[in-house]
């Protein structure tokens, strides 16, 4: 059974950083492109980063521009989401999702979301 979970998030001010981590089971992360998601309050999903299996390839929403960063930890197998400068529009529940081919299909697996909350 996969399982994926996010951790790091928090309230912090404008301008502040968080690091938020997306461990898993059942999946090794480390031969799987990841991607990070965010659903502000009252909006759809929305693709914020992702980083492909061999971690030659990163790409970044337009909102977030040079702000945010994503890289993988090996040893660790954990994939992180380095969130700086942060704005109050990045308020969001973010989640972690692998997509893995199983058969002819593509599915798609999340975890439950880590709350991230800019104030002012």
């Amino acid at each position: 059974q996969v399982q994926l979970v996010e951790s790091g998030g928090g309230t912090v001010r404008i301008g502040e950083s968080l690091r938020l981590s997306c461990a898993a089971s059942g999946i090794d992360l480390n031969t799987n492109a990841v991607n990070w998601f965010r659903q502000p309050p009252g909006s759809g999903r929305e693709l914020v980063a992702s980083i492909s299996s061999s971690t030659t390839s990163t790409s970044f929403s337009e909102s977030i521009q040079a702000r945010f960063s994503i890289a993988r930890d090996r040893a660790q197998k954990l994939v992180y989401l380095q969130m700086n400068n942060l704005k109050l529009e990045d308020t969001a529940v973010y989640y972690c999702n692998v997509q893995r081919w199983e058969g002819p299909s593509i599915v798609d697996f999340w975890g439950r979301g880590t709350q991230v909350t800019v104030s002012s």
